[in-house]
């Protein structure tokens, strides 16, 4: 299972990946990421991969290329920040887990 969720703010636009970010899911991710860009008019834009659980090759790949499209990360736990430390090479590449008030409303 996979849900993609949205959160539009006025300062930026999270998109939150839960589940497993691999097989059919990890195109359903770049429709979405690539939607937001044709539409972008925030200047931050972040996938939240707090609630991700499993990352393939092909979702590596994709974090990567959106990563070199300026988005940010936000990552929980050691696993999840360690591959996100591996994908953009220890740049500093976002944030670590954090939830504010309202984050769950989309």
């Amino acid at each position: 299972m996979f849900r993609i969720t949205t959160h539009d703010r006025p300062e930026s636009l999270t998109i939150q990946l839960e589940g497993k970010l691999v097989g059919p899911w990890v195109h359903e991710a770049e429709v979405c990421w690539q939607r937001t860009l044709a539409d972008r008019r925030k200047s931050i834009l972040r996938f939240d991969l707090s609630g991700v659980t499993m990352i393939d090759a092909a979702g590596k790949a994709l974090l990567t290329a959106a990563h070199a499209q300026g988005v940010e990360f936000i990552a929980c736990g050691c696993l999840m920040r360690a591959i996100v430390a591996e994908l953009t090479k220890n740049q500093n590449s976002g944030s670590e887990c954090r939830k504010t008030a309202g984050e769950n409303d989309s």
